[in-house]
């Protein structure tokens, strides 16, 4: 099944203005991200998304593909679908612009799981959640499986409640997201829905109108670190000159 990457990158933030443009040792964190997603080894085609002209001539300089969409789209999500309405890969994996300590094996591993499950709709990952804190801090999603591996819940709030301890690990979600083309833009013609609105996590909507979205635990290291403030951009500097450096 041919498979697209698609990297939506909103030049405005109101945290961080220009974030998709920061310098993360001498290129644009876009690049860095637009590199890890090219690494992987399933998809077809890798292109960024973007509503400013700045991140798309940032990208193509440094030899990617970007595409202008429209500037007025509420989500991400909706950008990606904009992109898949004008191709016809069979999947589409929504990679977020803020990650460049992507994993590019992860990107491979959306894509099998939708390769392998034709029940699915969707597909994310999972990684075990490493401490108490983490469990319990709203910024860090938790998702529960059933036995067939399909997402039950995401939710801010500690879920499962370990009411009998040790028999079950808690896990937190990955936000790579990857769909089969058809339910992507059937899914963004669906109108928000009260579970996804109170909790703020659009995945909900699909599993509110009953679809099904697969979900497997990493096998790879994620470092779980995504750019919200330029404080983030200094991590991730870190990290990488420390990578670099070996």
């Amino acid at each position: 099944m041919s498979t697209l990457v698609v990297i939506p990158a909103r030049y405005g933030s109101t945290r961080f203005e220009g974030k998709p443009l920061a310098d993360i040792l001498g290129k644009p964190m876009i690049v860095h991200v637009w590199e890890r997603a090219r690494a992987a080894r399933t998809p077809d085609h890798v292109i960024v998304a973007t509503d400013d002209e700045r991140v798309k001539d940032a990208v193509e300089t440094h030899g990617g593909e970007a595409v202008l969409t429209a500037r007025d789209h509420p989500t991400g999500t909706d950008r990606i679908a904009e992109v898949a309405r004008a191709t016809e890969h069979e999947i589409i994996i929504n990679v977020q612009g803020d990650e460049p300590l992507l994993e590019p094996g992860m990107v491979d591993e959306v894509a099998i799981l939708l390769r392998d499950d034709p029940r699915a709709d969707m597909a994310t990952l999972m990684m075990p959640i490493a401490s108490e804190e983490e469990f319990k801090n709203p910024n860090v999603v938790k998702v529960v499986v059933d036995a067939a591996g399909y997402a039950l819940y995401f939710s801010r709030a500690p879920i499962p409640y370990p009411r009998v301890a040790g028999v079950l690990h808690p896990h937190g979600h990955i936000g790579i997201y990857g769909y089969r083309r058809d339910f992507l833009l059937t899914f963004t013609g669906l109108a928000p829905t009260p579970l996804e609105r109170a909790e703020s996590l659009e995945q909900l909507r699909a599993l509110e109108h009953g679809y099904r979205i697969r979900v497997a635990a990493t096998r790879w290291l994620y470092a779980g670190v995504s750019v919200d403030t330029p404080d983030d951009i200094e991590v991730v500097r870190t990290i990488l000159a420390r990578a670099t450096s070996r």
